[in-house]
């Protein structure tokens, strides 16, 4: 079996493709930084994914995890959703395509965030509805999975701060945020082990968004 993983260099991306490799995946990694995976079965691609000339052939691909991604830059919406959107039109559609993935973020749902960051994230679970309706021609299945709060190296100026870690476990339910390894857990399930959910966003915040209790009396 062999997946597709952009931004597989760090972070989610990267604890991800070691995850499949550990199931014994074929791992193909896209990303605008060099390999950080020593792996005989791992192969990895540098390009800027919103780039379509950069983009290798691959084919026999089983499954794609859309996951690359930029917070708060000015290449947000040209990463984050035509990237995404590049990527997804070139490799998704071949016939060996069983499931795509994509990395929205929570802030999709709520709006919160940065302007470009949210529109891009918005524009990926509208865009996943769209390759979920495409993909039943072939009984393939597409999701994408709205993440909250992740403890990963680019959230560390909040994890690190006393003040602000306090203020955001304040408003989250279960006082904790997901690991990368268990966002990759999520993944697989939703890209091998799930065959009948298609076109759903599955929001991961620990409760943040719905559980949060305001009612007054």
């Amino acid at each position: 079996m062999k997946i597709l993983i952009t931004g597989s260099s760090r972070g989610i991306g990267c604890k991800t493709a070691l995850y499949f490799l550990e199931k014994g995946f074929e791992v193909i990694g896209l990303d605008l930084l060099a390999s950080t995976i020593n792996h005989e079965k791992y192969h990895h691609f540098v390009v800027d994914i919103a780039k379509k000339e950069q983009l290798p052939e691959l084919d026999n691909i089983d499954y794609i995890f859309n996951n690359a991604g930029l917070q708060n830059s000015k290449d947000d919406i040209d990463n984050n959703l035509k990237g995404t959107i590049n990527v997804t039109e070139k490799y998704a559609f071949q016939s060996s395509v069983k499931s795509v993935l994509f990395n929205a973020s929570a802030s999709a749902q709520s709006g919160f965030e940065f302007p470009e960051y949210v529109a891009s994230k918005a524009g990926i679970v509208g865009y996943m509805k769209n390759v979920a309706c495409r993909l039943v021609k072939q009984g393939a299945t597409a999701n994408s999975i709205s993440l909250g709060g992740v403890m990963t190296n680019s959230n560390e100026q909040v994890i690190n701060d006393k003040e602000k870690w306090n203020k955001i476990m304040d408003a989250t339910p279960l006082k904790k945020w997901a690991s990368e390894e268990e966002v990759a857990e999520w993944v697989y399930f939703l890209l091998v082990i799930n065959k009948s959910a298609s076109g759903q966003d599955i929001l991961i915040d620990n409760g943040e968004y719905n559980l949060n209790n305001t009612f007054v009396w």
